[in-house]
């Protein structure tokens, strides 16, 4: 299965008639919406995951525990099935959005092997960590915690272990982010979105999603411990990172 194929939400009209009263937040609304968002919002989101699945299907041993910090509705529990390739892993996923892990727990039953935990990812509990996720989800955080957060994820994460993550990127170019922005926004535009729709959402992230350039965030890395950092898959601006810790 991959997200696409696994979807359990509706399509994402929650800007098309409406004006911004409030700061976007992962409410019900957005959790029942969620798949279809992420695909038509993000570009290459799913090519992306499946990706860092390779990759760690290359480092993970046999029934390693996977921490995914940011799950949302667990979108990458199905992508980490296949590329893990029938290989076993156990696999925790935080998030603090009660509605987002309701629609996790109901898309996928906890076991033994696959949790879900409510709970604040600067915070949360990241015992026996071999492999940390942060996808789209760093960005969220105030800028000034996020090299306290790095260092913890580091801290968390043995000799070997991998941490990868993606987000939403500016360039430090003026006149190519620019660029990028637009492209960003054809890209929502072939997806379906309308021009009230794409200037909706633009306004309701603006106080809330605040994002590094690529370097800032591979900085962030380095300088948390991460002796070899690399992006392996970028479009425009959004990038996914891979930190491996030596």
């Amino acid at each position: 299965d991959t997200p696409a194929s696994s979807r359990t939400s509706g399509a994402d009209r929650l800007f098309c008639d409406r004006k911004v009263r409030e700061d976007f937040a992962f409410t019900g609304e957005v959790a029942a919406v969620f798949d279809d968002m992420l695909l038509r919002s993000v570009p290459c989101c799913q090519q992306a995951a499946e990706a860092a699945a390779q990759l760690l299907a290359r480092h993970l041993p046999e029934k390693a525990l996977i921490y995914d910090l940011g799950c949302s509705v667990g979108t990458n529990v199905p992508v980490l099935v296949k590329g893990l390739k029938g290989r076993s892993f156990r696999y925790i996923g935080v998030d603090k959005a009660p509605a987002m892990l309701s629609r996790a727990r109901a898309r996928f039953p906890e076991s033994e092997a696959l949790r879900f935990l409510e709970a604040d990812i600067t915070t949360c509990p990241l015992d026996g960590a071999q492999a940390i996720l942060c996808n789209y989800t760093l960005q969220f955080l105030r800028p000034l915690e996020r090299p306290a957060f790095v260092r913890r994820v580091f801290a968390a994460l043995p000799p070997g272990g991998l941490f990868i993550l993606s987000e939403k990127t500016i360039a430090l170019s003026p006149a190519l982010n620019r660029d990028f922005i637009a492209l960003h926004h054809d890209f929502k535009r072939a997806q379906g979105y309308t021009e009230m729709e794409i200037a909706a959402k633009r306004e309701a992230l603006e106080n809330v999603l605040v994002p590094f350039s690529l370097e800032e965030n591979v900085r962030l890395l380095r300088e948390a411990g991460f002796a070899e950092v690399e992006p392996f898959f970028v479009w425009f601006n959004f990038a996914s990172i891979a930190a491996l810790k030596r």
